[in-house]
């Protein structure tokens, strides 16, 4: 009988730094999409209350300790690393997304260059601030990025696309390394 392993998006692939920038995998114990049905927006935000989060609205994101919770698009938002509340049932359609996607984590002084060149964002900070979330396009593919930090991004891709995304990530980092 085969034996199954459980295995991460990018397993096996080491973080990369590059002229101070890094790039990593983030493992997320849970993904949890949240559709609020029809008029139950209040609802689902106050089923949230319990692990201290509400919905956010768009481009927003909320954060208590480890759990999250970021905007995806009209009407979904993506809960992080927390089990969803038994309260949302009959209030919000819920699909486990933990084995669908991969999270990637650029960081340093110099990943907001590497980002601007696949990317059709404004991610200076004063567009783009501390806990901010966008749908948009990484290079070909649809992503979602979130500022985590000053100089820290984290990159949601669908797990077919991870390997990739972490290609045009290092060739863009190593590029603007080029230039320094």
């Amino acid at each position: 009988m085969a034996r199954l392993i459980a295995k991460t998006p990018l397993e096996g692939l080491a973080p990369v730094t590059v002229s101070g920038m890094t790039l990593a995998e983030v493992e997320i114990a849970r993904m949890t999409l949240i559709a609020p049905l029809n008029g139950k927006e209040r609802a689902v935000s106050a089923a949230l209350k319990p692990i201290a989060l509400s919905l956010p609205g768009p481009n927003q994101t909320a954060t208590k300790g480890k759990a999250r919770i970021l905007w995806t698009g009209r009407g979904q938002a993506m809960l992080l690393d927390a089990a969803p509340p038994k309260a949302l049932a009959g209030i919000a359609a819920l699909s486990d997304q933990s084995d669908g996607w991969a999270l990637l984590r650029l960081e340093g002084r110099l990943a907001e260059a590497a980002l601007a060149r696949l990317v059709p964002l404004d991610l200076r900070p004063a567009a783009f601030a501390e806990g901010a979330t966008a749908r948009t396009l990484l290079f070909h593919m649809t992503c979602s990025i979130t500022r985590v930090g000053r100089t820290a991004f984290e990159i949601m891709v669908m797990r077919s696309m991870a390997r990739t995304a972490w290609h045009d990530l290092t060739v863009a980092m190593r590029s603007v390394a080029a230039q320094g």
